[in-house]
This record gives C-alpha cells, sequence and structure tokens, in this order.
C-alpha cells in the first residue's frame, strides 16, 4: 500500500490529472488554486474538451487525444474515478514509480473535516447519503454545516477544501471512487447491499467487493461502519471490518435498527431503551433499508432521535429515483433514470408489484455485462410491455423474449412517444433503463432530464 497523499511534500511540484470529466476537471482546478503546475490528459478529441477546459485557471496545461509521456514528469498523478485499471499509463507511472491518488484522497488532503460520513454499496447509496444529510442538517447546532459531495454528482474536490473541522461531510462513494483509495478514513461508514455491478471495469466480483470493503480498510475502533444483515455477501465482508459494526435488517438478536409495526426502530450498543420512528415517505421496502442504514449513520455520530425524526419528515426523495414527473392522459410517468444496472430495476419493479400489470417500462442504454433475467419475475408482475433503446437493446431482448410485448425504440423519443401512444389511463410509464448512459447521455442525469423534458412537451400537447 503507496504513501498517504501528503501535499505539503509535495508543493510547487508539477501534478497529473488523468482523466478530465466533472471530477477530474474539479480536482485540476483544486491544485491550481493550491499553487501547483497541473497537465491534464484525457483520451477525448480536443474538439469535446475545449469548452470547459477553457475556463481553466491558467496553471492548468491540457492535452487531448490519448495519455503522452509528459504524465511522467510530474511528481504524482491524481486519478479520476471511473478510468480502468488496466490503462498503460498506469503502467508506465508505476514503472516511473510516480505515486498515483484517488480524486477522494486528493480532495480531503486539503480539508479541515474531521466528521467524514461515507455511503457506498451497488444500489440506494445517492438515496440514503441524501437522508443523512438531511438528517444531519436538521440535528447539527448552528455553525455547523452539513456538506453533501462524491457520487452524487458533485465532485469532492469542490466541497470538501471548504469545511471546517466541526462541519459534517457526506460522502457518496463509488466502487470506482474507492478502488484507488488506499488511505481512507470515514468516522462513519455504511455499505447497503452487494450485487453484480460494473464488472465490465473491476473484472470481477470479487475485485468489486474488494473495492467496496474499502470503505472501512482504514478505520480504527473509534469509528463505526453499518452493515446490510439481510445481503449474505454484506453479512459475510463485515467479519473483516475492524470498527464498531452497526446492523439493519430484519428483526434479530443481533441487528440494530429494524422495521416492526409500521416504525424504524433503532437500539444501539448501550442504548436502555430503543427508538421508534415514523419512516420517510418514500415507495418501496429498499427505502426503509435506506433510512435505517441512514438513521444509524446519524446515531453513531451523537444525533438524537428528535433530529432523525425530523430528517425523516422532511425527505422527499432523490432526482431521477423513481421521481414522479406528471402524467400524461392519465398515464403517470416515473423517472428512475439512476438505475444504472439490473439490481437497481429489480427494486424498481418491487415498488409496483402490488398495483398489478401496469408497467410499461424502458429499458436499455450502454450494456454493463450483467444478465437481464433477474428481472423475470417482476416484468411478469408488473409489466404489460418493454420499450428498448440504446445499444443493449438486442441483449434485452434475448433475455427477456416471450414474457410481455417488447418493442424496440432505439431512442428514448421514440419510446416515450410509442408508450404514450399504446398506454390506457391508470397505466404507470417508468423508466428504468437497467443500463448505464453512456451510449447517448452524457450521464444518468442528462438522460432523466430528458424524459422529464419528454414527457412535459407530450402533456403540453395533449
Amino acid at each position: 500500500m503507496g504513501q498517504a497523499f501528503d501535499p505539503k511534500g509535495l508543493r510547487k511540484r508539477a501534478a497529473g490529472v488523468l482523466g478530465l470529466g466533472r471530477s477530474g476537471r474539479a480536482v485540476a482546478r483544486l491544485l491550481a488554486k493550491k499553487g501547483f503546475r497541473v497537465l491534464g490528459s484525457d483520451s477525448r478529441p480536443r474538439a469535446a474538451l475545449k469548452p470547459e477546459m477553457a475556463r481553466m485557471p491558467a496553471r492548468v496545461k491540457w492535452e487531448w487525444g490519448g495519455h503522452s509521456d509528459r504524465l511522467l514528469q510530474c511528481a504524482f498523478v491524481v486519478k479520476s474515478p471511473g478510468l480502468k485499471p488496466d490503462l498503460p499509463i498506469l503502467r508506465r507511472l508505476a514503472q516511473k514509480g510516480i505515486p498515483v491518488y484517488s480524486e477522494l484522497e486528493a480532495a480531503l488532503a486539503f480539508s479541515k473535516a474531521k466528521g467524514v460520513v461515507a455511503v457506498t454499496g451497488t444500489n440506494g447509496k445517492s438515496t440514503t447519503a441524501a437522508l443523512t444529510h438531511a438528517i444531519f442538517r436538521a440535528g447539527l447546532p448552528r455553525g455547523r454545516r452539513t456538506l453533501l459531495a462524491g457520487n452524487i454528482g458533485v465532485p469532492v474536490s469542490e466541497v470538501a477544501p471548504s469545511a471546517k473541522p466541526a462541519d459534517a461531510l457526506i460522502l457518496e462513494v463509488s466502487s470506482y471512487q474507492l478502488e484507488d483509495s488506499a488511505h481512507f478514513e470515514p468516522r462513519a461508514a455504511a455499505i447497503l447491499n452487494l450485487t453484480a455491478d460494473h464488472l465490465d471495469h473491476h473484472g470481477s466480483m470479487e475485485a468489486y467487493v474488494a473495492a467496496k470493503a474499502k470503505v472501512f480498510r482504514e478505520q480504527g475502533p473509534g469509528d463505526s461502519c453499518v452493515f446490510n444483515a439481510d445481503d449474505p455477501a454484506v453479512y459475510k465482508l463485515s467479519r473483516e471490518c475492524p470498527s464498531r459494526r452497526l446492523y439493519f435488517g430484519r428483526k434479530a438478536p443481533h441487528v440494530h435498527a429494524w422495521e416492526e409495526g409500521g416504525k424504524l426502530r433503532f437500539r444501539l450498543p448501550g442504548w436502555r431503551n430503543e427508538a421508534a420512528l415514523t419512516p420517510p415517505r418514500l415507495p418501496g421496502r429498499h427505502n426503509l433499508e435506506n433510512a435505517m442504514a441512514a438513521g444509524l449513520l446519524a446515531f453513531a455520530r451523537g444525533l438524537k432521535s428528535a433530529a432523525v425524526q425530523k430528517g425523516f419528515r422532511g425527505f422527499k426523495g432523490v432526482a431521477h429515483r423513481l421521481q414522479d414527473c406528471g402524467a400524461v392522459r392519465g398515464v403517470r410517468c416515473v423517472d428512475d433514470s439512476k438505475a444504472t444496472n439490473v439490481d437497481s430495476t429489480v427494486v424498481a419493479l418491487r415498488a409496483f408489484e402490488t398495483q398489478g400489470k401496469r408497467l410499461l417500462l424502458i429499458l436499455g442504454g450502454l450494456h454493463k455485462g450483467s444478465p437481464y433475467a433477474p428481472l423475470k419475475p417482476g416484468i411478469e408482475k408488473s409489466v404489460k410491455g418493454i420499450l428498448t433503446i440504446g445499444s443493449a437493446a438486442r441483449r434485452i431482448e434475448e433475455d427477456l423474449s416471450g414474457l410481455v410485448p417488447i418493442f424496440p425504440c432505439g431512442t428514448l423519443e421514440t419510446a416515450v412517444d410509442a408508450a404514450l401512444r399504446v398506454a390506457a389511463k391508470g397505466d404507470v410509464l417508468l423508466l428504468s433503463p437497467a443500463c448505464a448512459s453512456f451510449d447517448q447521455f452524457k450521464d444518468f442525469e442528462d438522460r432523466g432530464n430528458r424524459f422529464q423534458a419528454l414527457v412535459s412537451a407530450a402533456a403540453r400537447r395533449r
């Protein structure tokens, strides 16, 4: 394991930034502000990068179309999350002994925040992180801020450096961010669930789980980590955790949060009595689990029941995760663009399974290596038709043929138009793609925003 990132020992040296997406640009700006000469490097063509890079500080130089040996002249390199670990430039950097850090580690090295809380897992990260943020905002005294960043859409480099020691820094962290982080120690962390995802990047389920485990690897006895006791992979992994372990799940002697009688109940080690709280008004069993995890994180950091309940009461969910975005001629339209993997779409289908076969489901995008067969039970219960988009359409048809009618649409525009033409009053049009978005969109937010715009336009026409 390499040395922790120490900016003091490297100041005024040349810094490399590998990948100039949102996080890469943010850490490049941060390093330039801190006095480093920065070389940003990206494989995309110049035209694709120029609009954003034109606004960068003068201390940031950049190259496009590939990664040159100019990076080998840098004292260190910061790798953007999502770049594959087998890039040839990474091998060349290793051969030269040039350290490579994650954007997460680099950003936190410039932060005074002492109360870092991290949320990871295959699904539910954004909802749980946002709910945890709402609870801390409700419970921290005046003068102490609660900051939210990470995989939720705001780079850590844009937020962490402004944090004060007493502030709470809530981070949604992905396997991409964690795999590159050797020295990350949140005071409280959570692993919500573990199912096959990003295997095209990590190469195996074992490597994916190993990346997730880094959320607790550097923790100590004074820290806490929250685990899903009902997820076999998570429960097995929890045995390796060196910090205090807290569990949520179905009621059992070893869990510290569970649902009973319409309430979420919490009882942490050392408590005489349990806390019984009304959960947030969000659909699906999975959101009860997300709320249990958020509550345990808050209690682990010393917040009171009143703050947790206030956070639950005011929370309305996150954008693009089962987000109701209006109706067209009595057809309810729901944006679940954040469902970028099969398991997340399984969860979405469960949220509608009591309503009968009323769903028109938009599936597709960029295939991530997992089969679509796990969707079959939910489709049989709730779906009346599937509309496919993107490059994964053929694979989806192969895996799901024979269950319900499948309409190849190609684009999101065609899928929305076709669905609204065949839908009956009372049906639900659900965008829950089970795929990444990068074949046709900038990201899942871009895809969700486009869906909402199409729905709004259709409502005005009809």
